[in-house]
């Protein structure tokens, strides 16, 4: 963490190792948030819309990677598997048409709130802060074309894990295929907006 940039940290407690090392980091801020609240898992998601109210379950839950279903024929490491879980995880606070790129278990790009899948794609690689070759991206939903995947491994991404679900889903899973990257369903899609 101490090579990264940051402006906050945020634990419920520290090591004193830890937090020794944390404060010779310049203008880092360092807080200690003991209260930790629970949500109720019955207590639904309410959000104003223009002329009404969206009302969702909260999206809490996440799968066990053995929900999971490798849909590749290339199958993903012991640490690939590590990225794809932590973008998966990401995605699920990130808005709608949420893509998060992730490499070494860090948050390395995110595309969130288009109009169009492809559009988050190619937003989160252009934010991307280091070569994307080796990376996962999550996406909340899944792919309608195999446009948006191919943005993505064309910079590099091998490692995608969406919901699947798509008409067009072996057209998505053919284009992994064809560059030799990982592809693994969940199923279930995160849904924020």
């Amino acid at each position: 963490m101490t090579e990264n940039f940051l402006e906050l940290v945020i634990a419920e407690d520290y090591d004193e190792d830890a937090l020794e090392i944390l404060q010779r980091k310049p203008n880092l801020r360092i807080m200690r948030n003991a209260e930790r609240r629970d949500e109720p898992v019955s207590e639904q998601d309410v959000r104003r819309v223009r002329g009404g109210l969206l009302v969702q379950d909260r999206d809490q839950d996440l799968e066990s990677r053995e929900e999971m279903t490798v849909v590749t024929s290339r199958k993903p490491t012991e640490r690939e598997w590590g990225d794809l879980l932590f973008a998966w995880r990401v995605a699920k606070h990130v808005r709608s048409n949420a893509i998060v790129l992730s490499k070494d278990l860090a948050t390395v790009g995110i595309g969130a709130g288009q109009m169009s899948r492809i559009d988050s794609v190619r937003l989160a690689v252009d934010k991307a802060n280091v070569p994307l070759h080796g990376a996962a991206m999550a996406s909340d939903a899944f792919f309608p074309f195999a446009d948006g995947p191919q943005v993505a491994l064309d910079a590099g991404v091998d490692l995608i894990i969406q919901p699947g679900g798509s008409q067009r889903d072996h057209e998505v899973v053919e284009a992994c295929d064809r560059a030799g990257a990982a592809m693994v369903f969940t199923s279930r899609r995160h849904f924020r907006h």
